[in-house]
């Protein structure tokens, strides 16, 4: 491994190895947090059930006592957070992307999402659709990446079944905290879908929790006032 940053919002080292044949691979190393092995074999079980152009791939996985590593295609690009959510205006002109770009994203992942509910042997719910947890590879082609939150169920399962709510704040469909109101299915990744949507249409999170003003916090809100 070359170099490993330390992403101390979610307790994740992430690095950047090279294969015996030169292939740069990105690797998660997950540390000793509660309930992270569950969360690992998670994704483990989940994303190796996946082929498809805009899921990412896990080319391997490393576990030895305390030690659990994930080995995925390595995206040079980064996530599609840093594009869309540029407040300092660090990117350089060309790396600003336009909205021919920014659609094609959206229906990348769009592709990716009916390719886990509908495409593969078992139905596949992500629950963490978000910029953070979409990559971009060279030609600012998406693959959905993070698997700890999904769940696998039948094909022919409408309604699953949850213990708790599962997700990021902002992008939880609202069936997965009030449960008199719906039922919890494929559609919960829908609602994540389109609040991401929103954020790359706007480039502004769905959330602002430093706004003053509490009818500009939530950016659907604001959008529905303006």
């Amino acid at each position: 491994m070359t170099t490993v940053q330390e992403n101390k919002k979610n307790g994740l080292k992430v690095g950047i190895g090279k294969l015996q044949d030169g292939q740069l691979v990105a690797v998660k190393l997950l540390k000793k947090l509660k309930g992270d092995a569950e969360e690992f074999f998670n994704e483990v079980a989940s994303i190796s059930k996946t082929s498809h152009v805009n899921v990412v791939t896990l080319l391997g996985f490393y576990f030895e006592g305390s030690k659990k590593a994930l080995i995925y295609d390595f995206m040079p690009n980064g996530s599609l957070e840093k594009f869309i959510f540029n407040k300092s205006n660090t990117l350089e002109l060309d790396q600003q992307l336009s909205w021919d770009t920014l659609y094609g994203i959206s229906l990348g992942i769009a592709h990716g999402l009916e390719y886990l509910h509908r495409g593969c042997k078992t139905r596949i719910l992500h629950f963490d659709i978000k910029p953070h947890n979409i990559l971009l590879d060279t030609n600012y082609c998406p693959k959905i990446s993070d698997f700890g939150l999904a769940k696998i169920c039948r094909r022919e399962e409408s309604i699953v079944s949850l213990l708790c709510a599962r997700g990021t704040v902002g992008y939880i469909a609202p069936e997965l905290i009030i449960r008199n109101i719906g039922g919890v299915s494929h559609k919960s990744n829908v609602y994540n879908y389109g609040m991401m949507v929103l954020e790359m249409v706007g480039k502004r999170k769905n959330i602002e929790v430093t706004i003053d003003r509490t009818s500009e916090a939530c950016f659907p809100h604001w959008v529905y006032r303006c």
